[in-house]
């Protein structure tokens, strides 16, 4: 049936283009899909991607940005050098397809454990967090007047939401209550400077090849805030996936991400990286919670949901690592 409507689709908007094959989805639920496909050309097959809300399912999460705007923003990116797949195509109601976008497919490995461990990312791992650091200077220097319109969040205002969250889920932690005491005795205050800041930049959401990061995805957390929020998102423990004395991604340290960020012409607050690192792991916490609380209350009863869940105690003993007095 998908495979009708974007051949119908493709025929409109790629020139040459004669059908599609190979469609096949590879995640989502009942709002949001992601379908992989080939566009039959030719000059031959092109490979794309579908980022989707089928119809009936236009609305975006409070805290997503929507797909309109992620389809901006990754073109944006493209076009001024981030690592960031091409747009091909917005679609519009002609294609019977629901909102969403389509691009190019880029080829590479997205599964963390893979990056980490095995031999064809060996020779690019030395250099992932330096690498890293400078992407992100780039994604941060993406001009504000070309952005969509996206929501703006501080840390004081981040802080007054995450408790919120926290106490609904009425589950009470009493690490998650130090961390939030700490987090409001260490509020920076507004940034000197807002940026676009991605919000979910961190291994997982990076197309990775023998050559080094080959595309940036998942742009549905973009607003406007503190730059350092994305340097501290990357470093927190549950992005590392074991390998924990590599605090980016699992694959390197702070100082060669500071080092790539500010050799592409940035500065660096370490502080603030610190306070986003500990706001991350907090947030990641109590999105783990949230998910347990579906888990036990809603319809939904898989697995997943409690394995997700139960990853909340992790964060308990990162936050103590982080919060712990140094040289303890």
């Amino acid at each position: 049936m998908i495979e009708a409507e974007l051949s119908r689709s493709v025929r409109r908007w790629c020139k040459g283009a004669t059908g599609v094959t190979g469609a096949a989805k590879l995640s989502g639920g009942a709002s949001q899909e992601t379908w992989r496909f080939d566009i039959t050309h030719p000059d031959g097959e092109i490979g794309a991607i579908l980022r989707r809300s089928p119809k009936g399912y236009g609305a975006a999460p409070t805290r997503a940005a929507g797909l309109a705007a992620e389809a901006q923003l990754m073109q944006l990116a493209f076009e001024a050098g981030v690592p960031s797949p091409r747009v091909m195509h917005v679609l519009v109601p002609e294609d019977d397809l629901g909102t969403g976008f389509i691009m190019q497919r880029v080829e590479g490995e997205t599964i963390a454990r893979k990056i980490l461990r095995d031999d064809q990312y060996k020779a690019a791992r030395p250099h992932l967090a330096r690498q890293i650091g400078g992407i992100l200077a780039g994604l941060h220097r993406l001009p504000k007047n070309r952005l969509p319109e996206l929501r703006s969040r501080g840390a004081t205002q981040e802080i007054s939401e995450f408790e919120r969250d926290y106490r609904s889920l009425n589950w009470p932690k009493p690490v998650f209550e130090l961390a939030l005491r700490w987090l409001r005795d260490h509020d920076p205050g507004p940034s000197t400077e807002t940026t676009l800041v991605h919000g979910d930049f961190r291994n997982g959401n990076l197309i990775i090849g023998a050559d080094g990061v080959r595309a940036v995805l998942d742009w549905e957390l973009a607003h406007l805030g503190d730059p350092m929020e994305d340097l501290g998102w990357v470093c927190v423990n549950s992005w590392r996936f074991g390998e924990i004395d590599r605090p980016v991604g699992g694959f390197g340290t702070r100082e060669e991400l500071f080092a790539g960020y500010e050799a592409a012409g940035r500065k660096v607050d370490p502080e603030r990286v610190k306070f986003w690192e500990v706001m991350g792991t907090l947030r990641w916490g109590i999105m783990c919670g949230g998910m347990m609380q579906r888990f036990r209350e809603g319809p939904d009863h898989s697995m997943e949901r409690a394995m997700i869940g139960r990853r909340a105690s992790e964060t308990e003993i990162d936050l103590l690592r982080l919060l712990a007095p140094r040289g303890s």
